[in-house]
């Protein structure tokens, strides 16, 4: 438990010097691919979120979705593929495969649902190729496109800006 908290002082001192502000590319037509990165510690409606997209006219297979969780249970399956700070080495590097795919790929829209700042969150949005990203204003100015002003649980309001 210390060690996580070492490693995370490390990520945040990488973030403070390697944060950088985000460009508008203006290329951007029409959304079909969709990332969707969730905070599993305070947002647990995850299936009323993607159906809310969903009936937005985003079609299911063009959203992938990524999962942050602070305590991992053993022996427990999850329904999406799910990370936390063991997926980070001392080097501040992303050792889970998943991970690395999901920050790789240009999606043409990310959402960043999280509402608390969590250094492995900030880093994953910070790197992600999306050409646009959508946050909540309580989170860094600099990470995200747009910042909606609600909360996680407002996920109606969110989905509709």
């Amino acid at each position: 438990m210390f060690l996580n908290y070492i490693k995370n002082y490390f990520l945040l001192n990488f973030l403070k010097n390697n944060i950088h502000n985000t460009n508008v590319n203006k290329e951007i037509s029409t959304i079909q691919t969709i990332g969707l990165l969730i905070d599993e510690s305070y947002f647990s409606e995850k299936e009323a979120l993607i159906a809310e997209i969903i009936a937005n006219g985003i079609f299911k297979n063009n959203i992938k979705i990524i999962v942050y969780t602070d305590k991992w249970k053993k022996n427990e399956t999850y329904s999406y593929p799910t990370f936390g700070i063991k997926h980070l080495n001392w080097n501040i590097q992303i050792t889970e495969p998943t991970v690395r795919e999901f920050i790789k790929e240009k999606f043409d829209l990310l959402i960043s649902y999280y509402d608390v700042e969590k250094a492995f969150l900030k880093k994953v949005t910070n790197h992600s190729s999306a050409q646009f990203k959508v946050g909540f204003s309580s989170v860094d100015k600099k990470l995200n496109h747009l910042m909606i002003n609600t909360n996680v649980e407002n996920h109606t309001v969110f989905v509709h800006e």
